[in-house]
């Protein structure tokens, strides 16, 4: 029989694994809670009504959240299958491919000894190799700049120094590379100004917000000549996109927020083989209407791709004075007002009107970087009748659906704006919808939490 203290033993060590795998399970119980959680936001997201739908933004940051956590549910079995010496569950990763453009630093490990157990010498006969990202955090340096002086001992006619070299900010601490700096953080990579202020400080270097303001401010004025050489090499193109998007206005004399606009004009001719670069400018102005459009556009002819806003009509009057300009309209502004429909409920009619512009979004991706003429050949002979089928579904259903109703005022966006919507047929530059110009836009939007324009930029 087993003596006392073996039994005692292995009571201890059975009580230490029940002990163990209860933690385990809790530390389980409380993940998957929180996963649960998440996937009930996410439910909320998509399914929930149009006034309680998460904000997109949000719903990136919950989707980090959940792949975190699976990542430390993921760590903490393979630390369990190392500790039983279990082989580790293989896991389906997307790491991606570390581009080639980075400067690669090599490190090689030999083995401790190249003695063989025999006395020979052992001789390499192959390697592994494997590749993990670094970085350099940034860091701050001071440039120091000396200008000699040099005088003459024979003589008094003066002193000989180096002129001073141009600086940004005369007088000021930052390069100009600092000043870049300060200025995509804050417009490309949404980051105010004091949260830049809080990591330089991490540092060492205290900047006040003001500060870094000053030079965003005079970074700005130097920038205007950039921005409307921009603007002239755009408005040279025959044919761009175009869209508007609210901004908020700070001002202080009102002590409120007003409400502004930010018009991007776009141009990317790649889906059509075109060798001009791409390229966005945004203009910002007090409102929404026509006008504005017309101002940014003046001296441009050509075709423009918009969204259906009526603000638009001004630059087809027919009193207009100035090159002619071609509406052609987005399909996926048409599109959206169906699908909206179909998760309401079953709704045949606005699915068989969605399968029909997939179509016509499959033959897209086919020719997608193809010249004018191919694209317009492949269009006539298999977007049209598409087309065609679609303006049969429309007519028939429009005669028949209350104007009033989702699915009416669906039909009747896409009839009002057919014309132009049709413009794709007839011109192989055109394209499908107008998506280019809408991505840049939804970064502004995206920044307007750490964005905030004065007053004064109205009068700009």
């Amino acid at each position: 029989m087993p003596k006392t203290a073996d039994l005692l033993e292995e009571i201890a060590a059975l009580k230490a694994l029940l002990i163990a795998a209860d933690a385990r399970d809790k530390r389980k119980d409380e993940r998957i809670a929180r996963l649960e959680k998440l996937v009930a936001a996410f439910r909320q997201a998509v399914f929930g009504r149009k006034s309680e739908k998460s904000d997109p933004d949000q719903f990136e940051l919950a989707l980090e959240d959940l792949e975190t956590a699976m990542a430390v549910i993921h760590a903490e079995e393979d630390a369990e299958d190392r500790a039983a010496k279990r082989p580790a569950k293989p896991r389906v990763a997307n790491r991606g491919a570390l581009p080639k453009h980075l400067p690669r630093i090599e490190e090689i490990i030999e083995p401790d000894s190249l003695i063989c157990a025999c006395g020979g010498c052992l001789h390499c006969i192959g390697e592994d190799v494997s590749e993990r990202l670094d970085i350099v955090p940034a860091q701050f340096r001071v440039i120091v700049t000396r200008r000699p002086k040099y005088a003459c001992r024979s003589c008094t006619d003066g002193v000989a120094q180096a002129a001073a070299p141009a600086r940004l900010i005369p007088g000021g601490l930052p390069t100009e590379a600092t000043v870049a700096h300060v200025l995509v953080s804050k417009y490309a990579d949404h980051l105010p100004l004091y949260r830049q202020a809080q990591i330089y400080s991490r540092q060492g270097v205290d900047l006040d917000r003001s500060t870094l303001a000053d030079w965003v401010g005079r970074a700005a004025f130097e920038l205007r000549p950039v921005h409307d050489a921009l603007m002239a090499d755009l408005k040279r193109s025959t044919k761009l996109f175009m869209d508007e998007t609210r901004a908020p206005v700070l001002d202080p004399g009102a002590r409120k927020t007003k409400t502004g606009y930010f018009w991007a004009l776009a141009r990317d001719d790649r889906p059509w083989g075109g060798t001009s670069p791409p390229g966005v400018v945004f203009t910002f102005a007090p409102g929404r209407g026509g006008q504005h459009a017309e101002r940014i556009l003046q001296g441009f002819g050509g075709i423009l791709q918009v969204d259906g806003y009526a603000g638009y009509n001004r630059l087809i009057a027919a009193d207009r004075i100035g090159p002619g300009i071609q509406l052609a309209y987005c399909w996926a502004h048409a599109r959206r007002k169906l699908i909206e429909i179909t998760r309401t409920g079953p709704a045949p009619i606005a699915e068989e009107g969605v399968a029909l512009i997939r179509d016509l979004y499959a033959i897209e991706a086919e020719i997608r970087g193809s010249d004018p003429e191919a694209r317009l050949s492949v269009r006539q002979d298999r977007s049209a009748p598409i087309l065609g089928r679609l303006d049969d579904w429309l007519v028939h259903h429009r005669t028949r659906a209350s104007a009033k109703s989702p699915l009416g005022e669906a039909l009747a966006y896409i009839a009002k704006y057919r014309d132009g919507l049709g413009r794709f047929l007839n011109d192989g530059r055109v394209e499908i919808d107008t998506d280019v110009v809408e991505q840049p836009l939804s970064q502004v939007l995206f920044g307007f939490d750490g964005l905030s324009l004065h007053a004064s930029t109205m009068r700009a």
